[in-house]
C-alpha cells in the first residue's frame, strides 16, 4: 500500500468510510477480515460450481473433490505471482524475504491463482475422469463471484485504491496505529481518529461491481447459448480482464512498471486477447452429460437422480427391474430349490474331478 497523500481541502460531505480495523484478536489468535473474505469466496465458488455441475449431469461431490486440489494450488500460485511481480517488497534493500510468506497481509495475484489452480483442477479432473474444460465452464461464475467477495478484504486492509477524488463515493483512508506502541500499522492497527488523511477512488469497489456484472453476463450467456468446451470460462476471462485494464490504470499503490505502465495492464491485455481468440475458434454446445459422470468413487451414489435422469425415470427403471427378476424366478420354490442344490452339487463334483 502506498503512503497516503494529503487530504483534499474540500469538506467530506458524502464519502465511503473505511473500517477502523481489519484484524480482531480472540486472545492471542488474530481474526483477519481479509482471510475471512477469501474463505467466504471459496465457499461460494464451490457451492455454485457444485450446483452447476450437477445440473449439467455430473456427480454430486465431484466439484468438492477437485477443489481439494485446485484451491491449495490456486492460493500458492496467486502468492507466487504477487511475489514475482512485486519482488522488491520482499527482496529489496532492508526487506525481509520471510515476509513473502505472510499471505494474511494481502497480495494474491489472480493470474497465478488461475494458472496454478488450473493445474490442481487438471489433477482432480483426471482422478475423477471428467473433462477439464467442462469443469472450468461449471465453476467459472463461482470464480468471478469469489473474486468480488475477496475484494471486500482489500477494503478492510485499506489497499487497492486510486488517486484522490472529491466524488461522493470517494473512499476515506484513516491512519491506523498499534495501540500498544503508538506506531503506524496499516494492516493490524486501529484507526484512533475517524478524520480521513485522504479520500481516494475506491478501485477495489469498482472491480467488485465489475466482477458482479461479469458474473451476471456469463450466467445469462450460458443459459441462452448453452456454451461448452471451455467457452464459459473463456468468456469469464475476457470479461474480467476487460475491466481489469482500466481499473488497474486508476490504481496508485506500489506496483512493478514496464515502460511506465503497470505490469498487470500488460498481463490483462495478453490474457484478454487469448480468451477472445479461444471464443472465436472453439465451437460446440455443452458436452454429453455422460462424459461428466466420470469415474465412480467410494461413496458415490450411482442411483442419484440428475436432470438427464430424473427421479421418476429411476423409479420406473427400478420397478421394471423388480418385475423382470420376479419373472425369471421359477415357480414352485421347493422343487426349484432342490434342483438348484443338485446342480450346485454336480458342479462341485465336476470341478473336483477336473482338479
Amino acid at each position: 500500500m502506498s503512503a497516503p497523500v494529503a487530504a483534499l481541502a474540500s469538506p467530506f460531505l458524502a464519502t465511503i468510510p473505511s473500517p477502523p480495523q481489519g484484524v480482531w484478536f480472540i486472545g492471542p489468535i488474530p481474526l483477519r477480515a481479509y482471510a475471512l473474505c477469501i474463505i467466504a469466496g471459496i465457499i461460494a465458488a464451490v457451492w455454485i460450481g457444485s450446483r452447476r455441475w450437477v445440473a449439467r449431469g455430473g456427480r454430486e461431490g465431484t466439484v468438492i473433490d477437485i477443489a481439494v486440489f485446485a484451491v491449495p494450488f490456486g492460493l500458492v500460485g496467486g502468492r507466487l505471482y504477487h511475489v514475482a511481480t512485486d519482488w522488491y517488497k520482499y527482496f529489496g534493500p532492508d526487506r525481509n524475504p520471510l515476509d513473502a510468506l505472510k499471505v494474511w497481509e494481502g497480495g494474491l495475484g489472480i493470474w497465478g491463482a488461475v494458472a496454478l489452480g488450473a493445474v490442481g483442477a487438471w489433477i482432480g479432473c483426471r482422478r475423477r475422469g471428467v473433462p477439464l474444460a467442462a469443469f472450468a465452464d461449471a465453476v467459472a461464475p463461482g470464480i468471478i463471484l469469489a473474486q468480488a467477495i475477496g475484494r471486500l478484504g482489500n477494503w478492510f486492509n485499506q489497499e487497492l485504491y486510486g488517486a484522490p477524488t472529491d466524488l461522493p463515493w470517494g473512499l476515506e483512508i484513516y491512519r491506523r496505529i498499534d495501540p500498544a506502541t503508538g506506531l503506524a500499522d496499516p494492516i493490524t492497527g486501529v484507526a484512533m481518529d475517524s478524520t480521513p488523511v485522504t479520500v481516494v477512488h475506491p478501485t477495489f469497489l469498482y472491480e467488485l461491481l465489475w466482477n458482479l456484472g461479469v458474473f451476471l453476463l456469463i450466467i445469462w450467456a450460458d443459459r441462452k447459448f448453452r456454451m461448452g468446451h471451455g467457452r464459459v470460462f473463456a468468456l469469464y476471462v475476457a470479461g474480467y480482464t476487460a475491466g481489469r485494464v482500466w481499473i488497474e490504470m486508476m490504481r496508485t499503490d506500489d506496483a512493478t512498471h514496464i515502460l511506465g505502465i503497470r505490469i498487470n495492464v500488460f498481463t490483462s491485455l495478453i490474457v484478454f486477447a487469448g480468451a477472445v481468440l479461444y471464443l472465436l475458434y472453439v465451437r460446440g454446445k455443452r458436452e454429453d452429460p455422460e462424459l461428466l459422470r466420470g469415474k465412480p468413487m467410494p461413496g458415490d451414489d450411482d442411483t442419484a437422480a440428475t436432470p438427464e435422469r430424473p427421479a421418476e425415470e429411476l423409479k420406473a427403471t427400478a420397478d421394471d427391474a423388480d418385475e423382470d427378476e420376479g419373472k425369471d424366478e421359477p415357480k414352485g420354490s421347493d422343487d426349484s430349490g432342490d434342483e438348484r442344490a443338485e446342480a450346485r452339487s454336480a458342479d462341485g463334483n465336476g470341478k473336483d474331478a477336473k482338479d
